[in-house]
């Protein structure tokens, strides 16, 4: 299940993860004009885990998801 919310300043996608125990914690994907977050709390710790991704890195995440093994490099708009 996951949810869709517009702010004002970023879309904000909350996956959350249902089935069989062991469950994970929600994880919130921030989609900011310059960067994407990626949030998870860590019942660990007590902390929220943040990454943070340019739009480059998550071009590459996107084509990396429907490709085999392998390195691969992105052409950019002069190669």
């Amino acid at each position: 299940m996951f949810t869709i919310e517009h702010e004002f300043d970023a879309t904000v996608v909350t996956l959350v993860d249902e089935g069989r125990d062991p469950l994970n914690e929600d994880v919130t994907i921030n989609a900011f004009e310059d960067c994407v977050t990626l949030e998870q709390w860590d019942p660990r710790t007590d902390l929220v885990h943040k990454i943070t991704l340019s739009p480059s890195q998550l071009g590459d995440l996107t084509a990396a998801l429907n490709l085999p093994e392998g390195i691969y490099k992105t052409k950019g708009p002069n190669d």
